[in-house]
């Protein structure tokens, strides 16, 4: 079940006259809640993809690396290792 928070925040000089001038009739967004959900929603899908690329260059790394290098593990070893991650 999805819930609803309520924030409030405090802006003040450049940020405020930024935020206003997205807003409104003369902005892209009809409100402030519209706006700063845009951008949440962008810096959720920043994060996810910066995640991605993370794991795709582990991936390439592990993949590139000699048959040689590995070494069986069990999945307790893989677990204490990401705890420590």
């Amino acid at each position: 079940m999805s819930r609803t928070t309520t924030m409030t925040v405090r802006l003040g000089g450049a940020l405020s006259d930024f935020v206003a001038a997205n807003v409104g009739e003369s902005g892209t967004y009809e409100n402030i809640s519209e706006y700063v959900r845009d951008l949440i929603r962008r810096d959720k899908e920043r994060a996810e993809h910066e995640a991605l690329n993370r794991l795709k260059a582990e991936l390439t790394r592990a993949f590139a690396a000699p048959e040689d290098s590995y070494r069986p593990v069990t999945a307790n070893e893989v677990i204490a290792r990401n705890r420590t991650a």
